[in-house]
């Protein structure tokens, strides 16, 4: 089956690859996988996880409700007991699920940001977050195993399976609102109440933030909340060019910020007062300095190959312990899992901060911004301007070439790596680092990444500069030599 994981699980076209039998058999894998010894890969939790509890979610996609029944009966048949959510809610959601009841794993019916084609599956570990690399290679050999021998997967009747207990509904929101309590001051955002536009996207995010801003004098306009399985024909995911309707509810005076979250809610995009898209790189940057220097708060700091530099230079400026990774919140994840991670992100949007849970969180993001306009007293455009003349400027872009067929990453990488430029823009190329692709540093802190995405066959390019010229530079420059790579 051409079934693989990829940074976050598997994702494919629904009624193509993503069928219900296919489901089934990778449902069958992770059951295996998690049954098999040395799961958690040697990782202490306290308090140790019940071997035997399943956590099973799914987002707004069509037929993600009916997946996440066949993946519980999958999973009871396999003598897990699944509690099953009992309507779509957002990944991190899911996730906190997990280690709030102290399940081994957890499965998230999402292909989160994808085209409305597309489904997936989300694996989640004990610890609340995506399952390592090493984890999902452990249910790709399962998965190929079964194939091979013809095995297919234990089922048990639905009905059944909850008449004997072994799946059993809930809503994993009051504990999730419970938590998030404790890591945003919602006393601070009751002293100055914001007008907020919430954009989900259509997606699994609707009505969660509103839900927890009540009682707090904040006055919150929703947008595109209802559900809609194709996503108004557009990609759920919070990126400028898909969140006109933002910009429109906020230029009609519904709010003087807005926040939009992805198909799943663990990303977050923002506007200021003005209709001005706020990109992931500033709103983790203006994190980081927040918690910094408002809360006071230590700690490393993570960022993918993929964000702002902005953020390196908060780090020198505070003092702190930078850790770049490949793309995908899962890297992240491992060292929130084995140091004290102040804050950890990456550019589309995923992040997440101490306290939290290793796994980017749209919805905590969101309230996290919140928090910081009503504790600053001044708008969203303000900050940005500020934090913008403290380590910018910085421009970024990303543009996405759709593949007709596969890429050998590692034969791009080796061109990319022999025909690298002395210069770009009339800027000295000062390193070259492989880490995830190729990525092209150049000596003002000006870089260009190439690389092929891990969910769809899309080859990525990214730049951010000093200018707008200079991104634009870099963007052409990339999209040439991505060509010749191919």
């Amino acid at each position: 089956m051409p079934i693989n994981f990829g940074t976050d699980g598997w994702r494919a076209v629904i009624s193509d690859t993503f069928t219900f039998h296919n489901l089934r058999m990778v449902t069958q894998a992770i059951a295996d996988a998690v049954k098999s010894e040395g799961w958690l890969n040697g990782l202490v939790i306290d308090p140790p996880p019940d071997h035997q509890k399943m956590i099973v979610g799914f987002d707004t996609r069509f037929l993600s409700d009916r997946y996440a029944r066949e993946a519980a009966r999958v999973l009871a048949a396999n003598g897990f007991n699944v509690l099953l959510c009992q309507a779509d809610a957002p990944t991190p959601v899911v996730s906190f699920a997990v280690k709030h009841h102290h399940a081994i794993g957890g499965i998230m019916i999402t292909a989160s940001h994808n085209a409305p084609r597309y489904n997936g599956v989300k694996l989640k570990a004990a610890y609340g977050g995506s399952a390592l690399p090493e984890l999902c290679r452990k249910v790709e050999v399962y998965l190929n195993d079964n194939e091979s021998q013809g095995r297919g997967p234990n089922l048990i009747d639905y009905e059944i399976a909850r008449e004997k207990g072994l799946i059993t509904r809930f809503n994993p929101l009051p504990d999730y609102y419970e938590h998030l309590r404790k890591l945003i001051n919602f006393d601070i955002i009751a002293e100055n109440p914001q007008y907020i536009v919430v954009d989900s996207m259509y997606g699994a995010g609707r009505g969660v933030i509103r839900g927890i801003l009540e009682g707090t004098g904040c006055e919150v306009h929703e947008i595109r909340n209802e559900l809609n399985p194709g996503f108004g024909g557009v990609h759920p995911e919070p990126l400028a060019q898909y969140l006109n309707p933002l910009s429109g509810a906020i230029c009609m005076g519904k709010g003087t910020i807005g926040l939009a979250t992805d198909g799943d809610a663990d990303r977050i995009g923002a506007m200021d007062e003005r209709g001005v898209f706020v990109d992931p790189h500033k709103i983790m940057a203006l994190s980081l300095k927040y918690l910094a220097e408002k809360r006071g708060m230590k700690g490393s700091v993570v960022r993918t190959v993929s964000t702002t530099r902005m953020i390196d230079l908060l780090c020198q400026k505070y003092g702190l312990t930078l850790h770049e990774t490949p793309v995908g919140f899962n890297h992240i994840a491992e060292f929130m899992l084995n140091e004290e991670v102040l804050i950890g992100g990456e550019e589309s949007g995923g992040i997440s901060f101490q306290g939290h849970i290793p796994e980017g969180d749209g919805i905590l993001m969101g309230l996290l911004l919140v928090e910081i306009v009503a504790e600053s007293r001044k708008p969203l455009s303000e900050l940005v301007a500020n934090l913008l003349d403290e380590v910018g400027p910085a421009y970024y872009a990303r543009r996405d070439q759709r593949l007709s067929q596969p890429v050998s990453k590692q034969k791009m990488v080796d061109r990319l790596i022999n025909g690298a430029p002395a210069e770009i823009g009339g800027k000295k190329v000062t390193e070259v680092s492989t880490r995830d692709g190729v990525k092209y540093i150049l000596e003002d802190n000006s870089w260009l990444l190439i690389r092929p995405s891990g969910t769809e066959p899309v080859l990525r390019v990214y730049a951010e500069g000093r200018t707008n010229e200079m991104v634009q530079a870099l963007l052409a420059y990339g999209e040439t030599v991505a060509n010749g790579a191919i």
